[in-house]
C-alpha cells in the first residue's frame, strides 16, 4: 500500500468581497470567470509555478447555473490562459463547497493521485442569485415537505431560541465581528491574500472588502426589523414536527451574513512537487472531515464534522491556536463556540461573514487564507476552519504551519 503523502499549502489568494446593493456590486458587468482570472494569474506570478504542472482545478460553487454553470473550474482556468492539460471539476456542498473542494484536493495529494492541485471557490451572487438554480430542495413542494426544508434564517432563529440567545446577544456578536474586521483592515492583516479585480479598462474595481460598517451600536442594530417573519408561520409547522419549540424571530440584517460576490484559490502540492519546483510551503493540511446533522435545525453540521476531526486526530480544544468558523448567522457561530467551549479570543479574531460577507462557494478559501495569514502574523502553529451548510451539512479542516 502506498504511503500517505503530505498535502502542503503553498499559497492562498482571494479577491475583495463586494457587497450586493440595488445596483449590483463593484463587479457589475463582469462575468464569473473575470472574478477568478486574476487569482489564477496571481498564483503563477507569486510562485515558481507553470500551469502545465497543475494536475487539477477543483472549485466549490453553490449555484451552478448561468454564468457559473458548465463546470466553471475548468472553463475559468482556460479563460485565464492556463494549460488545456489541466483538468477541472466543480462541486456543490452548499456553503461548505469551497472548503470541501480544498479538502478533496488535499486528499488526492495525500493518496498520491496528484502532485499539484488548485482548489477554492466562486460565488458571483449579483449575477447568479442564490436559489436561481431552482433546486428541488427549495422549489418542489413534495421534496420540500419530505425533506423538511426550512429557510436558513429560521433555522438560525431556532438555534437562538433553544440556546436562550436573545437579540442583544446576537447583536453583540455582530458588533464584535465588524470591530475586529475593521481593525484587521486598517492594520493590513488581509493584504497578503488580497488580489484586486481589474476590468478591461485596466481599472481596479475594488481594493478591499467593502461590507464592513463602523460606529455600530446596540441601539442602531436593535432598530432593524427581524428578517424572516414572512416565513415564520409555515416554518413553525415544520419545526413542530421535530422540536417542541416556539421560535422567536431574532435574526436581522445586522446579525446575519451579507451576501457578497467573491472568489478564492488555494495552491496545494506534494512534497515531491515542492522539491521539484522549488516552492516554499507555508503549512500542511493535516486532516479534514465532513459531517451532517438534523436538516431542520440545519446549521449544526460543522459541529459533527469537527467532532469527527478531533476524534480522528486526537487533538483537544486547547491545542488549537485559532479558529475560523463561518458566521452563518450569529446564533450558529455562538452555538459552535459554546458547544466546544472555545475561548472567544481565539475565534474569528479578524471578524467573519457578518462583517465581511459570505460568498457561499468562495468562503472556504477565504477563511483558510485568513487563518493562515493570522497564524503566521502571530507565529502560532495550528488552526481549524469550519463551515455549516444547508440541509445539515458541515465541513472542518485542520492546518498546521510548516
Amino acid at each position: 500500500m502506498a504511503q500517505i503523502q503530505t498535502a502542503y499549502i503553498v499559497d492562498c489568494v482571494r479577491i475583495p468581497r463586494a457587497k450586493i446593493g440595488r445596483e449590483g456590486s463593484a463587479y457589475a458587468g463582469l462575468n464569473s470567470c473575470d472574478l477568478l482570472k486574476p487569482l489564477f494569474h496571481a498564483l503563477t506570478q507569486r510562485n515558481p509555478l507553470e500551469p502545465d504542472s497543475v494536475n487539477d482545478v477543483i472549485l466549490g460553487c453553490s449555484t451552478q447555473v448561468g454564468g457559473q454553470g458548465a463546470n466553471i473550474a475548468k472553463i475559468a482556468s482556460l479563460y485565464a490562459g492556463w494549460s488545456q492539460q489541466t483538468s477541472g471539476a466543480t462541486l456543490n456542498r452548499f456553503c461548505c463547497s469551497g472548503l470541501d473542494a480544498i479538502n478533496l484536493a488535499a486528499t488526492k495529494i495525500m493518496a498520491g493521485l496528484e502532485s499539484i492541485v488548485v482548489a477554492g471557490g466562486i460565488e458571483h451572487s449579483s449575477a447568479v442569485p442564490m436559489f436561481s438554480d431552482k433546486g428541488a430542495w427549495f422549489s418542489d413542494p413534495k421534496v420540500m415537505k419530505t425533506t423538511g426544508f426550512l429557510h436558513m434564517g429560521l433555522a438560525a432563529d431556532l438555534i437562538a431560541t433553544q440556546n436562550h440567545y436573545d437579540r442583544t446577544h446576537l447583536d453583540e456578536l455582530a458588533i464584535q465581528s465588524h470591530e475586529r474586521a475593521l481593525y484587521a483592515q486598517s492594520n493590513g492583516y488581509f493584504n497578503r491574500s488580497l488580489i484586486p479585480v481589474v476590468d478591461e479598462k485596466h481599472e481596479v474595481r475594488l481594493e478591499k472588502d467593502n461590507g464592513t460598517r463602523s460606529q455600530l451600536t446596540l441601539e442602531k442594530l436593535a432598530q432593524l426589523p427581524s428578517s424572516f417573519t414572512d416565513f415564520l408561520q409555515q416554518g413553525q409547522k415544520i419545526i413542530d414536527q421535530v422540536y417542541d419549540a416556539k421560535i422567536q424571530a431574532l435574526h436581522s440584517a445586522g446579525n446575519s451574513p451579507a451576501l457578497v460576490d467573491g472568489a478564492s484559490l488555494v495552491l496545494l502540492a506534494s512534497e515531491g512537487a515542492i522539491n521539484e519546483y522549488d516552492m516554499k510551503p507555508r503549512a500542511k493540511l493535516t486532516y479534514s472531515a465532513n459531517g451532517s446533522d438534523e436538516p431542520v435545525k440545519m446549521l449544526t453540521g460543522h459541529i459533527k464534522a469537527t467532532e469527527k476531526l478531533l476524534a480522528s486526530t486526537g487533538k483537544s480544544i486547547p491545542e488549537i491556536d485559532l479558529w475560523e468558523v463561518n458566521e452563518s448567522f450569529a446564533a450558529s457561530v455562538m452555538n459552535y463556540r459554546d458547544y466546544f467551549e472555545i475561548d472567544n479570543s481565539k475565534l474569528n479574531v479578524n471578524g467573519s461573514a457578518i462583517a465581511l460577507g459570505h460568498p457561499l462557494g468562495a468562503t472556504g478559501g477565504n477563511l483558510l487564507g485568513t487563518l493562515l495569514d493570522e497564524l503566521e502574523r502571530r507565529d502560532l502553529k495550528s488552526g481549524i476552519v469550519s463551515i455549516c451548510g444547508g440541509a445539515g451539512l458541515g465541513a472542518s479542516t485542520l492546518i498546521e504551519r510548516c
